[in-house]
């Protein structure tokens, strides 16, 4: 069991979650991820570390609340335990003096991107974070990322705050007007994902996509999380997640997403 220590809900249908687990806050590095269990009930749920606290022994984690378990887990409270919490899980992501790198964070990958913006940071990258949002109220931790940073383009699809649209069109807009970025990296939806890969693709930019396909086990033994990269069949959950955007079999993936669409209905109407 896991305790809580902290939680809050920063924005509508995504929460922060802080809990103590100092053995994964000792391992922990950027993109990885762990496996929650909120109850001895609910499914499993991968969700990638947003920070972690080597001396206080803490993991925080940033989650969408958009299915029978993790609304459960949006339940939980400070001082409440998590039945399971697995992890470090995954690869993490491949740090270098790149030059300059693009973040792209929408919805829970906002979260997903501050660690690999401050790794960035101290391998000494110009960081630019494009955080994105269908408008500025569902926008969060724009001062940790500030910090992190060199700059910070929001892109909002209503227009309240930064470009107006969304992010793939942000830096699409940028990329054709000439800056260059030595490496683009996505963390959040699979679809903003995918359009991130095709704005980068002709401009000939490695582009690392962070795959968030259903996973179980975590270990590679059930296979659900299974990708086409490059011809070959990875697996998200110990290839992976991240991935080069441009290797990445998309009509696999998308047709993939729904796959479990009907027992996730029923899942939340039994909830």
């Amino acid at each position: 069991m896991i305790k809580i220590l902290d939680k809050a809900h920063i924005a509508p249908n995504i929460h922060c979650c802080t809990v103590d687990a100092p053995d994964i806050a000792r391992k922990a590095k950027a993109g990885q991820f762990v496996i929650v269990i909120p109850d001895e009930f609910s499914e499993r749920i991968p969700i990638t570390i947003s920070d972690w606290d080597t001396e206080a022994g803490t993991v925080t984690i940033v989650f969408l609340e958009i299915g029978a378990a993790t609304q459960r887990f949006a339940e939980l409270q400070p001082g409440d335990t998590i039945y399971s919490f697995t992890g470090p899980l995954g690869r993490p992501f491949e740090f270098d003096n790149f030059g300059k790198v693009a973040l792209v964070g929408g919805c829970y990958g906002i979260g997903g991107i501050y660690p690999a913006a401050k790794a960035l940071k101290e391998k000494g990258n110009e960081v630019i974070c494009y955080s994105e949002a269908r408008s500025k109220f569902l926008l969060y931790w724009n001062d940790k990322l500030e910090k992190v940073s060199d700059e910070v383009r929001y892109a909002t699809v209503d227009g309240s705050l930064g470009f107006k649209g969304h992010a793939y069109d942000f830096l699409t807009t940028n990329l054709q007007s000439g800056e260059r970025f030595e490496r683009v990296m996505a963390v959040g939806c699979t679809y903003m994902m995918y359009r991130i890969s095709e704005a980068t693709r002709p401009f000939g930019i490695k582009t690392i996509v962070s795959m968030n396909p259903v996973m179980i086990d975590g270990t590679g033994m059930c296979g659900a999380c299974r990708l086409v990269v490059k011809g070959e069949t990875k697996f998200a959950c110990v290839d992976g997640p991240h991935f080069d955007g441009h290797q990445v079999d998309w009509d696999v993936v998308l047709s993939r997403r729904k796959a479990y669409l009907e027992e996730e209905i029923i899942s939340k109407e039994r909830w």
